[in-house]
C-alpha cells in the first residue's frame, strides 16, 4: 500500500479549520478577529504555494498578504515597502543598511 502525502493546499485549510475552533475558545469581542483570521487563512491556500513545503508556513504567509493588502487601500504597494526591489526609505542605503536617524 501507498503512503498519502497531503498536499500544502490541504494542510493550510486544516490549519484554518484549527484556528476557526481556537476563536470559539476566544473572548466574545476578540471571536470576530479571530474569525478573520481563519479566514485570511484560506484566501490564497488554493493559489501557488508550490514554494512553500509547510501548512502553518502557507497559512501565515496568506494572512500577512491580507494584513499588508488591507495596509495599502490604494493598492500601490506595502507602506514603505519596496518598489523595484529597492528601499522607498530614505534612511536605509542600497546595501540595506539603515542609516541614522539624526546626522552626527
Amino acid at each position: 500500500m501507498g503512503r498519502t502525502f497531503r498536499s500544502v493546499r490541504m494542510g493550510s485549510q486544516e490549519v484554518a479549520d484549527r484556528w476557526m475552533k481556537a476563536t470559539r475558545t476566544l473572548r466574545k469581542e476578540d471571536q470576530i478577529y479571530g474569525q478573520r483570521l481563519a479566514e485570511m487563512a484560506r484566501v490564497h491556500s488554493s493559489e501557488g504555494f508550490c514554494a512553500l513545503d509547510d501548512p502553518l508556513e502557507a497559512a501565515a504567509f496568506s494572512v500577512l498578504i491580507e494584513l499588508l493588502k488591507a495596509l495599502d487601500p490604494e493598492g500601490d504597494g506595502p507602506p514603505g515597502g519596496l518598489k523595484g526591489g529597492k528601499s522607498v526609505d530614505k534612511r536605509v542605503d542600497d546595501g540595506g543598511v539603515k542609516k541614522p536617524d539624526v546626522d552626527l
